[in-house]
C-alpha cells in the first residue's frame, strides 16, 4: 500500500522533480528551533507542504519523525525550517512509491517497539516517545510525538514512552477483539533501557520513580497479569529509534528495512541479548538503591 500518486504531485508543487535525491529526511548534525534564520514573508508554501507531508505518513513511517518536528514551527517558519523541509521532499524523491507491505499469509500475534529520547527539545527540554507495533510482519500503528512534561531522567522518559506503548495495545487489542480477530495474549515489547525493564518487574518503590505519575506504573500491572513481556533490544537494533530523532544514513537505512530487521531481532538475536542482560537486571532488582 502506497501513495505514489500523492507523492509526485507533492514533489511537483514544490518543484523540486529536478533536485538532486537525499538519502535521509532529516539531518542528525542540524538542530531546528525557533531562533535560527530569517523569517518567511510567506508562510502560506510551507504550510501547505507539511500539511501534505503530514497526510503522505499514512503510508510512510520514515516521514513521521520529520513531519513532526517540521510541523512546530508551522506558525512562524524559518528560512532554516523550509530548507530542511526541502531536504525531506528530495528525500521522498529516491522512493516516492515506499509504502506498508502487508502479506497474504502472516501470523496474528502483537508485537511492539517502543523508544525515546531525553530532552530532544531544546527549547521546552521535553522528550520524544517513538513506538511501532506490528501484527505478525506487518507494521499497523506508530507514534512520534513530544511528552507533555518535562522528565528528570532518561528512565522516566523511557517509562512513559513504555506507558503510551501499552495504552496502544490495550487499544488495539479490544479493537481487534471486536472484530472477532485472535491474537495471542502476551505481547512481547522491545525496549533498549534496562532501567525500565527493571522498573517493570520491580514492586519495590524507591526514591528514583517518585516523580513518576502513579498512572505509569499500570504497566506493572499488565506483567503482572501476564498480558505484557518486556524485553531488552540493543539501541543498533532498536527500529523504533527512526521515530524519535534525526538519524545518519547508515541507521536510518537499517531501522527503515523495518520487517526484515524486525525478524531478524526477534527469532535470532533476543535470547542472546537476554544472557548479557540479566546480570544487570538482577542487581538492579535486588538493589533498587542502586543508583542507575
Amino acid at each position: 500500500m502506497s501513495q505514489r500518486k500523492y507523492a509526485l504531485e507533492l514533489l511537483h508543487l514544490a518543484g523540486i522533480l529536478d533536485e538532486k535525491p537525499s538519502n535521509i529526511p532529516l539531518d542528525p548534525t542540524i538542530n531546528l528551533t525557533d531562533n535560527i534564520g530569517e523569517p518567511l514573508p510567506d508562510a502560506t508554501q510551507y504550510r501547505t507542504i507539511v500539511g501534505k507531508l503530514i497526510y503522505l505518513t499514512i503510508t510512510r513511517p520514515d516521514l513521521y519523525f520529520a513531519a513532526q518536528i517540521l510541523s512546530q514551527f508551522s506558525q512562524s517558519p524559518k528560512t532554516s525550517h523550509f530548507q530542511a523541509l526541502y531536504k525531506v521532499l528530495r528525500y521522498i524523491k529516491v522512493s516516492p512509491g515506499q509504502g506498508l507491505h502487508f502479506p497474504q499469509h502472516t501470523s496474528l500475534s502483537l508485537q511492539a517497539y517502543c523508544d525515546s529520547d531525553w530532552a530532544k527539545c531544546s527549547t521546552s527540554r521535553r522528550s520524544v516517545t517513538g513506538y511501532c507495533i506490528y501484527l505478525g510482519s506487518c507494521l499497523i500503528s506508530w507514534q512520534s510525538k513530544k511528552q507533555t512534561v518535562v522528565s528528570r531522567s532518561s528512565t522516566e522518559v523511557e517509562y512513559r514512552a513504555l506507558v503510551d506503548c501499552t495504552c496502544e495495545i490495550t487499544w488495539l487489542q479490544s479493537l481487534l477483539h471486536d472484530l472477532h480477530v485472535p491474537t495471542t495474549t502476551l505481547v512481547p515489547i522491545f525496549c533498549d533501557n534496562a532501567s525500565t525493564i527493571a522498573l517493570a518487574a520491580n514492586p519495590v518503590q524507591h526514591a528514583r520513580t517518585k516523580q513518576i505519575k502513579i498512572d505509569c506504573h499500570f504497566v506493572r500491572d499488565k506483567v503482572k497479569a501476564g498480558q505484557l513481556s518486556i524485553h531488552f533490544i540493543p539501541s543498533a537494533a532498536q527500529i523504533a529509534d527512526v521515530l524519535t530523532k534525526p538519524l545518519s544514513k547508515a541507521p536510518f537505512h537499517t531501522c527503515k528495512h523495518i520487517s526484515l530487521l524486525k525478524e531478524k531481532v526477534t527469532m535470532r538475536k533476543l535470547q542472546k541479548w537476554h544472557m548479557r542482560l540479566s546480570l544487570q537486571l538482577s542487581l538492579y532488582i535486588y538493589n533498587p538503591n542502586r543508583k542507575l
